[in-house]
């Protein structure tokens, strides 16, 4: 008896595979905020009135800030109430990046061993030392010799020619505190000037676009 035909074969079902998402890019999303910032600048400047107030919140934060500094220069009798170390000479006291808080009073008087920013004529960067002898005459003038911690010498190679000590007309300040490497973001922005620029250019455009 001949076998009956077996049925014919099923074709295989179709599977169907979800396609990965492509992976993302890595500058899309600052691109998108920085497009949505410019678009937000479009809005304001199109707003002439909403403009014109958020540049003058702008020139209140800036004359804030002055009148704050001024504040502190008559409170401390400092002309720089607040320092930066740029050296390592004062360590291990001090170090690069510290900042130094200054004052200026005649009382108590300046001693060996108080820590001192001087600036000498002719030089633009103040220098951070500690007086290592300190002397009075009879008409109260102060000649003042000054060395750096790490320093093997002291400070006369640093004073202008043949001068053999400092005044109290080339002293800034005593120090009285400091907050340790805290000045880094100082150096940094005065050793890379665009860092500057790109800092003070980001934070006044998000002043004037209303950003916090």
């Amino acid at each position: 008896k001949p076998a009956a035909p077996s049925p014919p074969a099923k074709p295989p079902t179709p599977r169907f595979c979800r396609r990965a998402p492509p992976p993302p890019v890595p500058w899309r999303a600052p691109m998108e905020s920085i497009q949505q910032y410019v678009g937000e600048f479009r809005e304001l400047a199109k707003r002439p009135r909403s403009f014109l107030t958020q540049i003058l919140n702008l020139a209140c934060i800036v004359f804030s800030a002055l009148m704050l500094w001024k504040g502190l220069m008559v409170a401390t009798r400092s002309e720089s109430p607040v320092v930066v170390v740029l050296s390592g000479s004062m360590e291990p006291g001090f170090h690069r990046g510290d900042i130094l808080f200054l004052t200026l009073f005649d009382d108590p008087p300046l001693l060996p061993g108080d820590v001192v920013v001087f600036q000498i004529e002719g030089r633009d960067i103040p220098i951070v030392h500690r007086t290592l002898n300190v002397h009075e005459d009879n008409k109260g003038v102060y000649n003042i010799l000054t060395k750096g911690d790490n320093n093997q010498v002291d400070d006369r190679g640093l004073y202008a020619h043949r001068q053999l000590f400092i005044g109290k007309k080339e002293i800034m300040g005593r120090a009285q505190a400091f907050l340790p490497y805290v000045g880094m973001i100082t150096i940094w922005l005065n050793d890379y000037p665009w860092l500057k620029y790109i800092l003070i250019g980001s934070m006044g455009f998000f002043v004037i676009i209303g950003r916090e």
